[in-house]
């Protein structure tokens, strides 16, 4: 006589159910803060410096953005369009 192995469905013992194991859905992709942070800094026209990845400073306010890039209206009144991927910081200019 052969014994056969019963292994219980610990699932069920413990009462949760199949359905209510699915996976949380991911939060989404975008979540447009960045939008929001330069809507904001554009209708304020704050005074912001911009640290680029090779250590140059830029300070000024934020004209127009782009998927891929910023314009800046410099305190010298000229304007400059910089990539995001040479951006390495953006922070508010010290108020005085």
């Amino acid at each position: 006589m052969t014994r056969k192995l019963i292994k219980p469905d610990l699932d069920k013992a413990k009462g949760v159910h199949k359905k209510n194991l699915r996976k949380k859905t991911p939060p989404p992709y975008r979540t447009h803060a960045e939008n929001y942070y330069y809507v904001k800094q554009m209708s304020n026209k704050t005074l912001l410096i911009i640290e680029l990845v090779d250590g140059t400073s830029i300070s000024g306010t934020i004209e127009w953005y782009d998927e891929k890039c910023l314009k800046i209206a410099k305190i010298d009144n000229s304007s400059i369009i910089l990539f995001k991927h040479f951006i390495k910081l953006i922070r508010k200019a010290p108020t005085q």
